[in-house]
């Protein structure tokens, strides 16, 4: 269960269970946005060292960490979760957008990440695969500020849910 909505994040939720996202997805979103919220003090942002593994365990294989980087803003994938390897199809630790997604994707991802440094807000939302030849599959994704100062967003909490039709394995996620 939801504790905190942030602007909209729970109208999204919501939105996402009419398109049919599966009970689990939705579970593990408001579970990690509860955790989130939890850690949260009055005016300022929870901190990466806030973070405790052991409280998200059941979460972690698609957890994602995103540092943000540099002027002009840029962004690189601190840590993911071993479920995310065969999303991606392949190792995407340490990587920038650029190097993971096509254009499209990766400028669909840096405007999205920018809104949540900048408005310093939760945001979720889904996204197509069809960037890596999977379009009849969907990302369910939350991403979640951190800073370090409790003001200026350095660090994005990321959670994915990969959405495929019924029968479908990750493995026949194609190259782009």
């Amino acid at each position: 269960m939801i504790r905190r909505d942030s602007n909209g994040l729970l109208t999204n939720l919501k939105m996402s269970t009419q398109l049919g996202a599966p009970a689990t997805a939705l579970r593990a979103h408001e579970e990690l946005f509860a955790y989130w919220a939890g850690l949260r003090q009055p005016g300022s942002l929870p901190r990466r060292c806030d973070l405790d593994p052991g409280r998200i365990k059941r979460l972690l294989p698609t957890v994602s960490l995103t540092q943000v980087v540099g002027q002009p803003r840029d962004y690189r994938l601190r840590l993911a979760g071993t479920g995310l390897y065969g999303v991606y199809g392949g190792e995407i630790t340490g990587k920038k957008l650029t190097d993971v997604y096509n254009s499209a994707a990766a400028e669909y991802w840096r405007e999205e990440l920018d809104r949540v440094v900048e408005e310093r807000r939760p945001r979720v939302g889904h996204h197509s695969m069809a960037w890596r030849g999977a379009s009849h599959m969907t990302l369910l994704w939350l991403r979640l500020p951190l800073a370090t100062n409790g003001r200026d967003v350095d660090t994005i909490l990321g959670y994915d849910a990969i959405l495929a039709p019924r029968n479908e394995a990750l493995t026949g996620i194609r190259a782009a």
